[in-house]
């Protein structure tokens, strides 16, 4: 089957029915869906035949969507979003409205900000986990997207939508009530 390759802006016409899409990001390639749509989430599971104890993260564009899908933002938080210089992504204790499946255990959930061009008409979380299958090298460009992820999603977004992949995924900190944070990658 022919993908078509696909605008940022064309793009929430696919998530907003349930699809799944490649897209990329600051780190690399990613897929993602509509983090509120549980059937879609499991999907993205299934593509990368990825356990479902392990957690996704979700991407929001900003610091004002963040407040709308995450209860009580340590301060803390708010610094080290300030301060990072590289990707990061930080474990919240208290997400709202995400689809179960993309919390961990314990009920937190990684989010990540990321202003992508999607976010213009996409006004949800995405999830957003690398564009490749558990275990294999994560593709930092449209051109190392294995064969099975782009049979398996429905759309590509374009790569001139955003900026060159770094190549290395977020750094990841757990932030804990109090302020009380883990490493959990760097």
């Amino acid at each position: 089957m022919q993908h078509k390759i696909i605008s940022s802006d064309d793009a929430s016409a696919v998530l907003a029915r349930g699809g799944v899409i490649a897209y990329p990001t600051e780190t690399v390639w990613g897929i993602g869906c509509d983090a509120t749509n549980s059937e879609a989430v499991r999907r993205i599971f299934a593509i990368k035949r990825r356990a479902e104890a392990k957690a996704l993260i979700t991407l929001v564009s900003d610091v004002a969507m963040l407040e709308r899908w995450v209860d009580d933002i340590p301060d803390v938080a708010y610094e080290l979003l300030e301060a990072a210089v590289e990707p990061l992504t930080v474990v919240y204790d208290s997400p709202r409205g995400l689809a179960p499946e993309l919390l961990a255990e314990d009920g937190s959930a990684g989010v990540r900000i990321v202003p992508l061009h999607l976010f213009r008409r996409w006004r949800k979380p995405l999830v957003s986990t690398s564009a490749n299958i558990s275990g294999a090298p994560a593709p930092v460009s449209l051109e190392a997207l294995s064969q099975e992820i782009i049979d398996a999603v429905d759309a590509i977004v374009d790569p001139a939508d955003a900026p060159p992949a770094a190549g290395k995924p977020s750094a990841v900190i757990k932030i804990s009530a109090g302020g009380l944070f883990k490493i959990l990658r760097k």
